[in-house]
C-alpha cells in the first residue's frame, strides 16, 4: 500500500505576464516558473485585460507599451472596476512623468528596463505578500471627484478650475475624507520643504478652495475644526474614495 501525505496540496501562485516582446516574455515565463509561479503569458493589451478580469491572479506583470491597449489604460480600467490585483509595471521609458502616471493609474510598483531578474522576483514576492488594497484612479467624496493622473477635478458634472496648490490641497483632503488635518500636516504635504512662511498660508488656500468647490454649489463640505485644522466631510454626498 502506497504512502500518502497528510499535508494539503499547495497550488502554485499564479501570475499574469503581459509582454509583447517574445524574447522578454519567454525569459520572464521561464524565470518565474523556476521561482515556483504558475505563469500565464499574453502579448496584447486586449488579452491581458480579458484574463485579468476573468481570473484571480496573485499579481500582474504589465508592460506599458502593449498593442491593442497600453498598460496605463489596462491598469486604470481594472481599478475602475474595483479589481485590486497588485500590478508591477515594466517600461523602457525612464521619464519620471511616465512612472508617476503609472502609479497614479493604480499600479503598485514600477520597474524600468533593462532590469535585474532578481530585483523583479524580489518585488513580486513583496507584492504577493500584501493583501490587495484599494488604489482608486479617481478619488471621490460624493459628487466631488479628482483624477490625479489627468490633473482634473469635478463637482458633479462641473469641471473645476484649480491652481496647482489648490489641486494638491483638494487631493490631500480627498485621500483623507472625514479626518481632521492640522495646519502643520497640510503644510508638510502640500508645500515643499523650502517653504519658510507661516501656517496662515493654509487658511488662505482653504478659503480659495472653498470658493471653488463649495460656495458656487451651495455646499459647506470643507469644514473648519476650531483650534485643530480642517476636514473634508466624508459624507459630502456619498463617502470614500472609489
Amino acid at each position: 500500500m502506497g504512502l500518502t501525505s497528510s499535508a494539503p496540496y499547495a497550488a502554485p501562485v499564479r501570475l499574469l505576464v503581459a509582454e509583447d516582446d517574445p524574447r522578454m516574455a519567454a525569459l520572464l515565463e521561464r524565470g518565474l516558473a523556476q521561482e515556483g509561479y504558475a505563469v500565464d503569458v499574453v502579448g496584447t493589451g486586449t488579452e491581458a485585460l480579458g484574463l485579468a478580469r476573468e481570473n484571480r491572479y496573485a499579481a500582474i506583470v504589465l508592460d506599458v507599451m502593449l498593442p491593442g491597449c497600453d498598460g496605463f489604460t489596462i491598469c486604470r480600467r481594472l481599478r475602475a472596476t474595483r479589481l485590486w490585483t497588485p500590478v508591477l509595471m515594466l517600461t523602457a521609458r525612464t521619464e519620471i512623468d511616465d512612472r508617476v502616471t503609472g502609479l497614479d493609474f493604480g499600479a503598485d510598483d514600477y520597474l524600468v528596463k533593462p532590469f535585474s531578474f532578481a530585483e523583479l522576483a524580489a518585488r513580486l514576492r513583496a507584492l504577493t505578500r500584501r493583501a490587495p488594497a484599494e488604489r482608486p484612479p479617481v478619488l471621490a467624496a460624493g459628487d466631488l471627484r479628482l483624477d490625479p493622473a489627468r490633473r482634473r477635478a469635478w463637482r458633479g458634472d462641473a469641471e473645476l478650475s484649480l491652481s496647482p496648490t489648490e489641486f494638491a490641497l483638494l487631493e490631500l483632503f480627498l485621500r483623507h475624507p472625514g479626518i481632521v488635518l492640522s495646519r502643520t500636516q497640510i503644510l508638510d504635504h502640500v508645500w515643499d520643504l523650502g517653504y519658510a512662511g507661516t501656517s496662515n498660508v493654509v487658511d488662505q488656500y482653504v478659503r480659495y478652495l472653498r470658493s471653488k468647490i463649495d460656495r458656487p454649489f451651495g455646499r459647506a463640505d470643507l469644514q473648519t475644526v476650531r483650534g485643530v485644522g480642517y476636514r473634508l466631510r466624508e459624507t459630502a454626498g456619498g463617502g470614500r474614495c472609489r
